[in-house]
């Protein structure tokens, strides 16, 4: 399945949250910043961008390019307001955010296609959005990964979209300045240039001396990110956007079955923390670091929301299964389950499908009284402590091994 990935970029967003706040300001030349000797431009609207006003110009510079400049001091307790406003629409529709400033993040909807609709069409609806809760505009640039869609949000401001599926990313990047390049600084773009390099297509297909003159060793990479090439994952606040247990192992674990038993306690630990604050999950998400330190999210949403142990652990099992047959069975060095799009607990429709068949499968087991078993194993730890109580299969023995290592397996 190709990866979707939106990068979503607030447009001008100090300014145009001066503008909307005061409506006196539209179409006038606005930049946000501090006006005395020292001023730096921290934002300019795209009605002073005309006059090559533009984000870290020294306000000196931007008064001698444009006369008629209005400066309006920031207020960042705003900026912070709306910005926490636009951030949970972004969670509404997925968990994986990872922002890169107040006003800009990348959101991986892979998994949100099966309950929302095709990227394009998230993409779409999430402007609508943002405009009718914040009255601002944002840009979107839609993508197979981060470089390309950072890249995409920016070929169509203001309030642009520009979806650039597989099939397209070299036609798209081919024609670009190299100058849109990330990682391609000022300083470096002169260098690039007098060996040749002027465009994306230029550096895909540069030769091996072009791209030592230009980069010196770090020349195939940057080949790379010109062929479009980025497999970085969507990286979010892990903490900060749902409940979670996860655990980095004193070896890397590299048996399946001791892994899955780390899986089961992790999922009973995070569902046992939302049920104790009273809510319910509508994903889940499964966090997952190689020995050699790359890390990787794997998402599910279901509906209706659960925090049933049994149902969100046959989907991260699942979801766990795919990814380490898809790596060659890696040495596994943390793992994690995370349970997104928290609602408050309420009764179980008993017409709706059990969480787990999403796209029609079957439940791992959905006996009538899973739910009453979770209450009477939250109930016992409660009282005596959280060891008190474990699933079956995560009932473990400890057989030390001849180099001294605990080797944890799975009983029968």
């Amino acid at each position: 399945m190709n990866r979707a990935i939106l990068h979503v970029d607030m447009d001008a967003f100090f300014a145009s949250v001066e503008i909307h706040d005061n409506p006196a300001l539209t179409g006038l030349p606005v930049v946000v910043g501090g006006d005395g000797g020292r001023g730096v431009v921290a934002a300019a609207s795209y009605a002073v961008r005309a006059f090559g006003v533009h984000s870290a110009m020294p306000m000196r510079e931007a008064h001698r390019r444009c006369p008629q400049l209005v400066v309006v001091r920031p207020r960042m307790e705003r900026y912070k307001e709306v910005s926490r406003q636009v951030f949970a629409l972004f969670r509404e529709v997925t968990p994986l955010v990872e922002g890169l400033s107040v006003d800009e993040a990348f959101l991986d909807v892979t998994a949100s296609r099966q309950l929302l609709g095709d990227e394009l069409t998230i993409a779409r609806a999430l402007k609508q959005r943002i405009h009718a809760i914040t009255g601002l505009t944002a840009s979107i640039g839609i993508a197979p990964n981060k470089l390309v869609a950072k890249i995409a949000s920016d070929l169509d401001k203001p309030d642009g979209l520009t979806h650039v599926p597989p099939e397209r990313v070299q036609a798209v990047l081919d024609p670009l300045s190299v100058s849109k390049l990330w990682g391609l600084g000022p300083k470096t773009l002169p260098r690039v240039h007098a060996a040749g390099i002027h465009t994306f297509k230029d550096l895909r297909t540069a030769s091996e001396a072009q791209l030592w003159a230009a980069f010196g060793r770090h020349g195939a990479a940057m080949r790379a990110r010109a062929s479009g090439e980025d497999e970085r994952a969507v990286e979010p606040d892990w903490q900060e956007l749902q409940v979670s247990a996860e655990e980095t192992f004193d070896r890397d674990l590299t048996d399946p079955a001791a892994l899955m038993a780390a899986l089961t306690a992790l999922a009973d630990r995070a569902c046992a923390r939302v049920r104790a604050k009273g809510w319910e999950a509508g994903t889940v998400t499964v966090k997952l670091r190689r020995s050699d330190f790359r890390t990787f999210t794997r998402q599910r949403s279901f509906s209706p929301p659960t925090a049933d142990t049994q149902a969100v652990l046959h989907l991260a099992a699942s979801l766990f299964t795919t990814w380490h047959r898809e790596q060659g069975l890696p040495a596994v060095r943390l793992l994690g389950v995370g349970l997104g799009g928290l609602v408050p607990a309420s009764q179980l429709d008993l017409l709706a499908q059990p969480a787990g068949r999403e796209r029609g499968e079957q439940p791992h087991h959905h006996g009538h009284d899973r739910g009453s078993t979770d209450s009477v194993v939250d109930a016992i730890r409660a009282k005596f402590g959280p060891g008190a109580v474990r699933r079956a299969n995560v009932m473990e023995r400890p057989e030390e091994r001849a180099d001294g290592f605990t080797e944890v397996r799975r009983k029968d």
